[in-house]
């Protein structure tokens, strides 16, 4: 499914993101909260670090439900991609009420075509397995 495939290429580019975090790269004003405009404090880039993984989950989930891969069971992946929603439309709140202009204007709408993406996937029937 292409929403399916979108929605991990577009998580894909949040993993660079994140690990050039973790690593060092002084982006801190696009992210938690903008809170340390250049590169983040140690416990903020191990965050960086976990948020990769979770990412991975997310976009995991995406594909298998998608059915461009199969992982696990159709009804978990259904499931897991309504919370995935849910989280992401947290998100758009989350990163839209920042007080980080360079967070709100690039990050929300990267949340909001997550959430898009993510819907889309939830909504579709999987191919039965």
């Amino acid at each position: 499914m292409i929403a399916a495939i979108l929605f991990a290429v577009v998580i894909g580019g949040l993993v660079v993101f994140q690990l050039a975090l973790a690593f060092g790269a002084p982006w801190g004003r696009f992210a938690w909260g903008g809170r340390h405009p250049g590169v983040l404090p140690v416990g903020y880039r191990i965050g960086s670090g976990i948020s990769v993984l979770v990412y991975a989950v997310l976009a995991l989930l995406a594909l298998d439900l998608g059915s461009v891969i199969d992982v696990v069971p159709n009804a978990a992946s259904q499931v897991g991609m309504w919370v995935v929603f849910g989280f992401l439309a947290l998100g758009v709140i989350m990163n839209a009420i920042s007080r980080s202009k360079p967070e709100r204007y690039v990050m929300t709408p990267v949340a909001l075509v997550l959430a898009i993406l993510a819907f889309v996937v939830a909504v579709t029937v999987p191919v039965a397995q």
